[in-house]
């Protein structure tokens, strides 16, 4: 494996000889100075990812690319993780949501990873792209239609980039309108810390699971549960929920730092497309940075460093791709956004379908979008995890006029589709329960009215 040696000293508030913290306020405003420091000292180094947990980031694109590829010596299954077995890590550590085992095709490796692996893969490669299009155009539509700051300003990481991707998976999965209204509360809960959040996703999928057995559609949910791998209930919510959480973390990402490029680097003002700025996002600003658990079965020699058996190594997919010994061609794909090897994201043309989509469609609606401050002033998050935008405020003047049309036959479907009933204490009156079922409206119910013309 190859190595690089740099030159350039620790980033500030990191002393050199100690591990490198990969949060805070400090890695959140230079993560790129971060991964150049961390290269002068080979492929890989030691990082502090959350308080008092350890790992071994690689940085370098080609020791990256080759661990990917090699999971019978970096297997990503976490139950054999020397100190969280020996209870050197806090069980309310913040490491813990994303690197703690669960029985998924991300976890799993050999035969078992396999069988899992294609049942996803296969489901999700029945999405219709076409479909896919007009339904991120749509959710786009009317996201920017229910903008709500001060008249022609808004703020897209929270009125926009956020809730796109949730709103679209709703559909791809075949959720009734209240159902997905609980599964964007659970996702949503679950990276903001909200407690009781996995208890609500995982109820949510279930009765939807209990609903596609009993009333089959065309969505990911339905494939799922009739492929030939003869996927339980229990394992079916396993694999929707890394398919799910997988697909609006990273998307919001894109689709913010895709926009705040075409708006506030000079050299989309040319003309050059959306397709490029989301490449770029992918080289430069990669969605998910730094993730990838590996646990290696014995002793690896990297580069004059010794990565220990069982202790976890992650990809950092951001200093990868920018790493400075490897050609890169911006439009190309050799990127390593979508990962590599047998785990590498199986959703990617849907992505890209929905990120390029999305960000046509904002910038369509709105030709005259600009940044309310330079792209060097955005504020970027503080975790290891992720490459995204706090905030992105815009100023804008009136939309363009919006062409009415007929609702697409899969909103008309998930609005005449009723969830799966719950259970009431007591009957209340029928004013009180026209005034609850108005309350209990969430983003997917109103999406699904609104492309109803309701």
């Amino acid at each position: 494996m190859q190595q690089h040696n740099g030159t350039g000293g620790p980033p500030p508030g990191c002393p050199a000889h100690e591990s490198v913290k990969l949060f805070g306020p400090a890695f959140g405003s230079d993560p790129e100075g971060h991964y150049a420091y961390l290269r002068t000292l080979g492929p890989s180094a030691t990082v502090e990812i959350a308080d008092g947990v350890e790992a071994t980031l690689v940085t370098n694109y080609q020791a990256a690319l080759a661990i990917l590829k090699d999971p019978s010596t970096f297997p990503r299954d976490p139950r054999t993780w020397r100190a969280l077995n020996e209870g050197r890590i806090p069980a309310d550590s913040a490491a813990l949501p994303m690197m703690a085992y669960r029985p998924n095709a991300l976890y799993s490796d050999g035969a078992a990873h396999a069988r899992l692996r294609q049942a996803v893969t296969e489901s999700l490669a029945t999405i219709d792209v076409h479909r896919l299009a007009r339904q991120t155009q749509q959710t786009a539509e009317y996201l920017i239609s229910q903008f709500n700051g001060p008249l022609g300003q808004a703020e897209l990481v929270q009125e926009f980039a956020g809730p796109l991707p949730l709103l679209i998976f709703g559909g791809l999965f075949g959720c009734p309108p209240e159902l997905g209204d609980r599964i964007i509360v659970g996702l949503t809960g679950i990276f903001n810390g909200t407690p009781g959040a996995d208890q609500i996703l995982g109820g949510a999928l279930l009765e939807l699971i209990a609903l596609k057995r009993r009333e089959p559609g065309d969505d990911v949910t339905s494939c799922l549960l009739q492929h030939r791998a003869g996927l339980t209930d229990e394992e079916t919510m396993h694999q929707l929920i890394p398919v799910l959480s997988g697909g609006t973390v990273p998307l919001t990402a894109a689709i913010g730092t895709g926009v705040a490029l075409m708006l506030g680097d000079d050299k989309y003002s040319s003309g050059l497309p959306v397709q490029d700025a989301v490449h770029e996002v992918l080289w430069n600003y990669a969605p998910i940075a730094n993730y990838a658990g590996h646990y290696p079965v014995r002793d690896v020699e990297l580069g004059g460093r010794v990565l220990r058996a069982h202790d976890p190594v992650l990809i950092s997919f951001a200093a990868a791709n920018t790493d400075p010994s490897e050609y890169r061609e911006l439009g190309g794909q050799a990127h390593l956004a979508f990962g590599a090897g047998p785990h590498a994201c199986p959703a990617k043309d849907p992505a890209l379908v929905i990120a390029v989509t999305a960000i046509e469609t904002l910038l369509n609606r709105l030709p005259d979008i600009e940044l309310r401050c330079g792209f060097g002033d955005l504020a970027w998050n503080q975790e290891p995890w992720s490459r995204s935008l706090v905030t992105l405020p815009v100023r804008f003047s009136a939309p363009a006029p919006l062409v009415r049309r007929m609702p697409a036959p899969e909103a008309r479907a998930a609005s005449a589709r009723p969830a799966a009933p719950a259970p009431v204490a007591a009957e209340p009156a029928a004013d009180s329960q026209a005034a609850a079922g108005k309350k209990r409206k969430g983003m997917f119910s109103r999406l699904v009215d609104w492309i109803n013309g309701e």
